[in-house]
């Protein structure tokens, strides 16, 4: 396909594109479902975000400095340390630099990997290839950060009985938690394992397909999706897996004994607020 075929977005197409969440508005207030209000809110926030991150990125990538590209990896790291933190349905407190460190070593060490020795990226920080990869391996970190801990403090709630006479009979936290922490891994890889599984027969990836929308060639484009699936699987493993021994030791004490924040919940956030207060 000639690069020239390219087909350029105008704001205008963009204002028809509206047509699309108008569809979707229709559809919920059709079924009362009572969510016109979230997609309007979401659509101007989409706007809004895309636009600016489009801007931003047009900057960077116009005087690309290691320097700004590593600022830029820094917060994208800390966003999706916070919002895996958000999605928490337990006790939320002291659970930050957990995700942080996990998201941040899962997607450091795939970085390394992808733009050191697979692509050979160079200079190494040009922002054209390190922001969209790191993009979408952050953000599976973040999903593999929060389905990890999530499911942990899950299962250690249902086996509570089972932990707690492990651990009167002298195991260590980690042993009495196994079963729980095996659940747990399973259920944050389990997603990119099943998309691999159907990648390229149920759905076509957007890196795949928007290489094709630019001009590259399907094989080119394939190959590069290889490369995003195998690394995403990777990021995933290695963040979830840090992501549960960090939590390992949020949710027992030094005692090995059950902290109080897994049995008490949102509750232990407000001690713990209130606390801090005083």
């Amino acid at each position: 396909m000639d690069a020239n075929s390219y087909i350029h977005i105008s704001n205008l197409d963009l204002v028809i594109a509206l047509l699309f969440i108008a569809i979707s508005a229709a559809v919920s207030r059709w079924q009362r479902l009572g969510l016109e209000r979230d997609m309007a809110v979401g659509t101007v926030r989409a706007f809004a975000q895309l636009l600016a991150v489009g801007f931003v990125l047009q900057q960077l990538f116009n005087v690309p400095r290691w320097h700004w590209v590593i600022l830029a990896l820094a917060i994208m790291t800390t966003v999706a340390a916070y919002n895996a933190v958000k999605r928490q349905t337990g006790a939320k407190h002291g659970l930050f630099a957990v995700m942080a460190a996990a998201i941040a070593t899962g997607a450091s060490i795939t970085l390394i990997l992808v733009i050191g020795i697979v692509l050979r990226v160079r200079p190494w920080y040009q922002p054209q290839y390190v922001i969209p990869i790191a993009g979408m391996v952050i953000g599976n970190c973040m999903t593999g950060a929060a389905l990890v801990v999530n499911r942990l403090h899950s299962e250690l709630t249902l086996r509570r009985n089972q932990v707690e006479a492990a651990l009167a009979l002298g195991a260590p936290a980690k042993e009495a938690a196994s079963e729980a922490m095996r659940e747990s891994l399973r259920a944050a890889m389990m997603p990119t394992i099943n998309s691999m599984m159907t990648v390229g027969l149920v759905h076509l990836p957007g890196m795949m397909t928007g290489q094709m929308i630019s001009g590259a060639s399907p094989v080119d484009a394939v190959r590069y999706q290889i490369v995003v699936m195998l690394m995403i699987a990777a990021a995933t493993a290695v963040t979830a897996m840090v992501a549960v021994f960090g939590a390992l030791r949020a949710f027992f004490t030094p005692f090995h004994q059950l902290s109080a924040r897994l049995e008490l919940g949102e509750a232990w956030d407000a001690y713990v607020r209130k606390k801090s207060k005083h």
